[in-house]
């Protein structure tokens, strides 16, 4: 018997060549977990923190958690000149590379601020993302960032991630600018209707001459700062990206959270594209004064954002790409008894560890602005 039960096992390997039994350990889908932020400021309470990697401690585990993690940081960075605050921003490397250590390794850089130093900001906020990115790659925790040239007219700069076996294309735009000059050395994007449209056909192309899993477009949107309302006119612009090849629209600039949005295949019933219209800030320092006797007061919905967790999975048959999962996270800037800023989760556990610290009013505050955020509407539409 036993001579028999060995003779048998080469047969049986055999066997599975041919039937193809060996190709059942290979993988049938892949999955990448995307989360987004919003909008990194530097005003002047942040910068005059000691110690900014305590800004992070708060969400550093659930940035960790994702394989790309998206931010916009928004100023120019500048070693060579002093840190700045509105309405002129710069900061220092030292600033936005704690945002790096908690776990963000995807950002734009272009925004209405990106030339507030003039073209000698621009190109130092060039190179230092050169250097930054050098030295991640380097230890084999690569950063990709996007929005400026390296020279003037240079054609509209995209990046291309590979991530976890993902082809990922990222680009990022801005509508406006506080200021007209060197404009050609950032990826700006008129909020006119012809500049629209040669954008859209430019998108388009890129999507045909670049086969890839997903395409992101970050967009700072020329609209009213601290709105929550969305036009008609900015549905259909982010709607007719979506169409002509992008599978997810990541927009900033009004400073507080807005809406989201997904985009379900009707046939199928996947959720399969995603519109972020504002994450609102990650950190700042605009509800310097959070109005604790009127919670409601709209400027303090400048303290408050999201990170939105979104999980992508792609059919390796089909090559189909859909939705599995996604999550809103809510955060809230605490301004703790050392008057640091600082990013906590906007949560019920955070409620309590208020009270428990006796600090009631940030207690009760923190209560009401939780519900003001979870107000904030998540649509599905079905195509």
């Amino acid at each position: 018997m036993k001579t028999k039960f060995l003779t048998l096992i080469p047969l049986f390997c055999i066997c599975a060549l041919f039937t193809g039994c060996a190709s059942l350990h290979e993988p049938e889908t892949k999955q990448i977990k995307l989360l987004f932020g919003g909008d990194i400021m530097a005003h002047k309470p942040n910068f005059n923190m000691k110690n900014y990697s305590k800004i992070w401690d708060g969400i550093r585990t659930i940035v960790q958690e994702s394989d790309l993690a998206f931010a916009n940081i928004e100023a120019p960075v500048a070693d060579s000149l002093p840190y700045s605050s509105y309405p002129n921003f710069n900061m220092h490397g030292e600033y936005p590379e704690q945002a790096i250590e908690a776990g963000f390794n995807v950002f734009s850089l272009i925004n209405n601020h990106s030339n507030d130093q003039g073209l000698g900001g621009i190109q130092e906020t060039y190179e230092w993302s050169e250097k930054i990115e050098k030295k991640y790659a380097e230890a084999g925790n690569p950063l990709y960032f996007s929005g400026l040239k390296k020279e003037p007219d240079a054609p509209l700069e995209c990046r291309t991630i590979d991530k976890n076996g993902w082809k990922i294309l990222f680009c990022a735009v801005t509508e406006i600018l506080n200021r007209p000059d060197y404009r050609t050395y950032l990826n700006y994007v008129a909020s006119t209707k012809k500049s629209r449209e040669a954008f859209i056909e430019k998108i388009r192309k890129f999507r045909e001459e670049n086969p890839c899993d997903l395409f992101i477009i970050s967009i700072h949107s020329d609209e009213p700062e601290y709105i929550s309302e969305i036009s008609e006119d900015r549905r259909r612009f982010y709607h007719t990206l979506v169409e002509k090849g992008v599978d997810v629209v990541w927009a900033n600039h009004p400073h507080i959270p807005r809406e989201k949005e997904f985009i379900g295949n009707k046939a199928t019933q996947w959720l399969e594209k995603a519109i972020i219209y504002g994450n609102g800030n990650l950190i700042s320092g605009q509800r310097w004064e959070p109005d604790f006797d009127n919670p409601e007061n709209p400027r303090d919905d400048t303290g408050d954002g999201y990170l939105l967790e979104v999980t992508f999975e792609k059919d390796l048959k089909t090559d189909q790409t859909r939705i599995v999962e996604h999550k809103t996270h809510y955060i809230t800037t605490y301004i703790n008894s050392n008057w640091e800023f600082i990013i906590k989760k906007l949560d019920d556990e955070f409620i309590q560890y208020l009270a428990e610290n006796k600090r009631q009013k940030w207690s009760r505050y923190i209560q009401h602005r939780k519900k003001i955020t979870e107000r904030i509407k998540e649509n599905i539409t079905w195509q």
